[in-house]
């Protein structure tokens, strides 16, 4: 048959379990000059080894790794006894900062064993002193995700709409705090 069009490459990228899973959480990244969204997944396990694993695929180890560092740091979520494992659905390989929000979303997720809704995305860097800073395109971002029946989101506070998206819970966050505290 040749050549299809993908009416919808994000599709492939999500999700299609039937119930909402601990470790699980939706991001939109930006992949050239169009928005992606990708389900990022976390694994967070009890360890018995003297150096627990941190194991990424998809997003770079070291700065998974700091990541857990900062969630430790700012949110008091010590993992240094159990193995993190993270994984960007689909093979896709994520370079930008943008899916920190997702990965620690997903991290906490596992850790504390809670599912978070299927509808929820997230997306923003996470700085060293638990800012979390902004994205190039979130309006753009935001719009895809809205497109694709998210509900709520939690955004930089500098990425927040300038305009209400229709149907689309915008959730502004300047801290880690503030970010986990969104996530219930």
């Amino acid at each position: 048959g040749g050549l299809r069009k993908v009416r919808n490459p994000s599709a492939i990228f999500l999700s299609r379990h039937g119930e909402p899973a601990p470790g699980s959480v939706g991001t939109v990244a930006r992949e050239g000059t169009r928005q992606m969204l990708i389900e990022i997944q976390a694994l967070v396990d009890a360890t018995q080894a003297a150096n627990p694993r941190r194991v990424a695929v998809g997003f770079e180890a070291n700065r998974v790794a700091m990541l857990l560092a900062v969630l430790h740091r700012h949110a008091g979520l010590a993992l240094h006894g159990h193995d993190v494992f993270v994984n960007v659905v689909g093979g896709v390989r994520l370079g930008e900062t943008a899916a920190d929000l997702a990965v620690v979303a997903a991290v906490v997720s596992s850790a504390r064993g809670v599912a978070l809704p299927r509808q929820l995305v997230a997306f923003g860097e996470l700085g060293l002193t638990g800012e979390i800073r902004p994205v190039p395109f979130g309006e753009e971002r935001l719009r895809e995700a809205a497109k694709h029946g998210f509900r709520r989101a939690i955004v930089p506070q500098a990425n927040a709409p300038r305009q209400a998206i229709a149907d689309l819970e915008v959730m502004a966050v300047a801290r880690l705090e503030e970010a986990l505290v969104a996530l219930g």
